[in-house]
């Protein structure tokens, strides 16, 4: 299992422009290039990940995706004379630092996600999402603004020795 996962971070770390550490992409992962996809440290993208780099991809450190992400940078015109002339575009996507983007969800090119967001499962994201938020839906808008409050929410009814609870507290 060891070796397979190495094998794995060798090739995936390989397609993309910059080396990282700790990245890992369950396989397949499908994607137009490679060379304009930037992902930082501790990168984890689940099954079926699939980044259309026609433009660059910026991704930041500890951003984990789950299954079935999807972000396109792609795209083309909207009268069919013009898409008819196999017409591209390209324009980036940058999604910052401690992101989670959960199952099936769908990033259209020219977005921006902030730092510190959870975008909700199935959200289609075609437009900027600010930094600390949690946003959600089709299309995806922000519903919360995470807050030190929230860091305390799934600890609250658990019971730590005094060794783990130091650890929790200063996250």
């Amino acid at each position: 299992m060891h070796k397979e996962k190495e094998k794995r971070e060798k090739h995936e770390s390989g397609r993309t422009k910059k080396k990282t550490d700790g990245a890992f992409v369950n396989p397949p992962f499908y994607c137009d290039y490679g060379k304009n996809i930037e992902v930082g440290k501790n990168f984890f993208a689940n099954y079926n990940c699939m980044i259309i780099d026609v433009a660059k991809v910026t991704i930041g450190e500890n951003c984990m995706m789950a299954p079935n992400v999807a972000i396109y940078t792609a795209g083309h015109p909207i009268h069919p004379a013009a898409r008819n002339y196999a017409y591209e575009y390209g324009i980036e996507v940058t999604i910052g630092d401690n992101v989670w983007l959960g199952g099936n969800t769908v990033v259209v090119l020219g977005v921006h996600i902030g730092s510190n967001v959870v975008i909700g499962a199935g959200s289609v994201v075609t437009k900027d999402i600010p930094d600390w938020s949690v946003a959600v839906g089709n299309p995806c808008r922000v519903v919360k603004k995470i807050t030190e409050e929230d860091k305390q929410y799934y600890f609250k009814d658990r019971k730590f020795d005094d060794e783990a609870w130091e650890v929790i507290k200063d996250l």
